[in-house]
């Protein structure tokens, strides 16, 4: 395998997304697709449905997003781009960052940035780090299969974001307060 230039996603948020999953960088099967957490073994459809109550490894992609979305969760990559050999993050050489303080910056529910495994924390932390107290930040096991946590481990890890994922229709504002 040779090193090639790899290149992120567009980021998928909207004006009401309250938690931004930052991965690092699609992997191969993600890239050959154009599409998000592509790769079958890759449990981060499977999580996110876990915790919204959705089916979403049974959807096609486009219905996925728009269920991300209306859960208020938006995803993105820390990686704009970089060269790398095949998909491991440990492969990742001559990186360049998104903007990801100008995309948190813009989104004006966000509450929570998560960050998919631990090349996406280190590099979006570094990247972040004027948003700190803004928002908070969550480091998950990352969902890829290179990561070799049980899939209940990673699961319950990925639970805290449940605070975040409230429907906001439910939330209870109390009296003499306005949202």
């Amino acid at each position: 395998m040779t090193m090639t230039q790899k290149r992120c996603f567009p980021p998928v948020v909207d004006v009401n997304t309250r938690v931004l999953v930052l991965g690092s960088l699609p992997g191969e099967v993600s890239l050959a697709q154009s599409q998000y957490y592509a790769h079958k073994q890759n449990r981060f459809w499977s999580l996110i449905g876990d915790l919204t109550g959705e089916d979403l490894p049974s959807l096609d992609y486009p219905a996925r997003l728009q269920t991300l979305l209306r859960h208020r969760i938006g995803l993105w990559d820390v990686v704009a781009e970089a060269q790398r050999e095949g998909s491991l993050d440990s492969r990742i050489r001559n990186h360049a960052s998104n903007d990801l303080l100008a995309l948190v910056e813009s989104l004006p529910h966000l509450t929570a940035v998560a960050f998919n495994g631990g090349t996406a924390t280190r590099l979006g932390m570094r990247a972040l780090q004027d948003a700190v107290g803004k928002v908070e930040f969550i480091s998950l096991p990352s969902s890829s299969p290179a990561y070799t946590l049980s899939y209940a481990e990673k699961l319950k890890a990925w639970e805290v974001l449940r605070r975040w994922l409230v429907a906001p229709e439910l939330v209870k504002v109390p009296r003499g307060r306005r949202r």
